[in-house]
């Protein structure tokens, strides 16, 4: 991860955003040498908030791990069985 002072930001700002906008790009900014907050493209923030309230929904966190859990221990439904029961 890049990391640039928050002085130094603030004149390469449009080339920072640029590189932020790539899929996996984070650029910590500093302030006072010390990690003060990270820019990111729009695109990355969603998928971290998506992810975050899915993990805050103890029922959704539950219902991945049983996923998971089938998974793991062989057990598949097959696409044309999930299509017949949710009647596609």
């Amino acid at each position: 991860m890049k990391s640039i002072s928050a002085t130094n930001a603030r004149s390469q700002l449009f080339d920072l955003i640029e590189q932020a906008g790539k899929p996996g790009s984070f650029i910590s900014i500093t302030h006072r040498d010390l990690p003060d907050v990270i820019l990111m493209s729009y695109e990355e923030f969603e998928g971290w908030e998506e992810t975050m309230e899915i993990l805050a929904d103890p029922s959704l966190v539950a219902q991945i791990q049983n996923g998971l859990n089938q998974l793991s221990s062989g057990k598949k439904t097959s696409l044309a069985s999930v299509k017949k029961k949710l009647k596609m």
